[in-house]
């Protein structure tokens, strides 16, 4: 990576399938200036979210204008102020929010940008781009808001070894919920045994619907579901009473000309049973609530971080086409720059906190 440059990637052309490095352009352009009210941004990390393909191709969701051919592409953060002419920002603070597939940014703060300073010690600003970020915030948020977890619970969770199900059990479980969690392959599946989930199921390699059928036969009590398709439509066919569905990700779809069609929703008569839709900036006055909880979680063991790490800003459509492939475990996160101060960190010349 270029230190005295501003690096980025560009959409080239619209992902078919998995995206391939054929549908990135990197570019190089001069570090921005900043004017008044403005602040320059160094990005220390950049976290990968399936919804990113979705902005490739051209399609409005989540909140963010639809993006040409030739765009940066759109992207969450943690970037450390480097020079500021903002009242509310200062060079040192260390934020999350808006960045783009970007190593620099000048911005003004604005609402669309949801920029939000890392207050919390002790913890690794990477943190930021996971579970003190948006998918923290997404697990926290959907699961005891929208699934009202009881101790006692059944919980299931599908890609439960993903950035927001690997949280979503680990809180299901703290609150005393019994959690089956849903993934793919044998080493997944032993992951969620150690985040504390007493019972998994490898769809690759079992019949989700016979061992629902075993592990839980009074029923689910509380499902996040993070897949759709399919694997929602299973889980459909055994709620309890009452029970609470939560539909918070769907990246089974995300790839189909047709979107999947549910034909079982009806089974929430027959059990008086809620499903309820779930978008994370719907819930942005928790944000707060969240980060208290998880960083004292995370701080008294109860919790533990699941990151996969990837090396370089250069690896970054790589690491998007990992997640549509399955092969991540935990948070997606890109590593552009250490955390301030650690060592390799090595802040450009001229421009710095002072």
């Amino acid at each position: 990576m270029n230190e005295d440059r501003n690096c980025q990637w560009r959409i080239a052309a619209r992902p078919s399938g998995n995206v391939t490095r054929e549908d990135f352009v990197y570019e190089e352009q001069p570090i921005p200036d900043i004017g008044p009210g403005e602040f320059l941004l160094r990005t220390l990390y950049l976290g990968i979210r399936p919804v990113m393909r979705m902005y490739m191709q051209g399609i409005e969701i989540a909140g963010e204008k639809p993006l040409a051919i030739g765009d940066v592409i759109h992207g969450r953060g943690v970037a450390q102020v480097m020079r500021s002419k903002h009242r509310d920002f200062a060079a040192g603070d260390v934020v999350q929010g808006q960045l783009g597939w970007q190593t620099w940014k000048a911005s003004r703060g604005t609402e669309a940008e949801r920029f939000r300073k890392l207050e919390y010690s002790g913890l690794s600003y990477s943190l930021g781009a996971g579970v003190l970020g948006m998918n923290g915030f997404s697990a926290y948020t959907g699961l005891v808001h929208c699934g009202y977890p009881l101790a006692g619970d059944v919980a299931v969770v599908s890609a439960a070894a993903g950035g927001v199900g690997s949280t979503v059990v680990q809180i299901a479980r703290i609150l005393g919920c019994r959690v089956i969690g849903i993934a793919g392959g044998t080493r997944k599946c032993a992951l969620l045994t150690d985040l504390g989930c007493e019972a998994t199921i490898d769809y690759k390699n079992e019949d989700i619907d016979a061992r629902l059928s075993e592990l839980a036969p009074g029923g689910i009590d509380v499902y996040f579901d993070n897949v759709g398709g399919t694997t929602l439509e299973t889980c459909m066919e055994h709620l309890a009473h009452h029970a609470r569905v939560v539909l918070c990700g769907s990246i089974s779809e995300y790839m189909l000309d047709e979107p999947f069609g549910l034909k079982n929703y009806t089974n929430l008569r027959m059990v008086n049973a809620s499903m309820t839709g779930f978008f994370v900036y719907n819930f942005e006055h928790l944000f707060d609530e969240a980060t208290e909880h998880l960083a004292k979680w995370i701080k008294s063991d109860e919790l533990r971080p699941v990151e996969d790490v990837v090396e370089g800003f250069e690896n970054m459509p790589d690491a998007l086409a990992r997640l549509y492939d399955g092969d991540n475990v935990g948070v997606q996160v890109c590593r552009v720059r250490p955390d301030p101060g650690d060592p390799g960190d090595t802040p450009l010349r001229g421009v710095s906190p002072k």
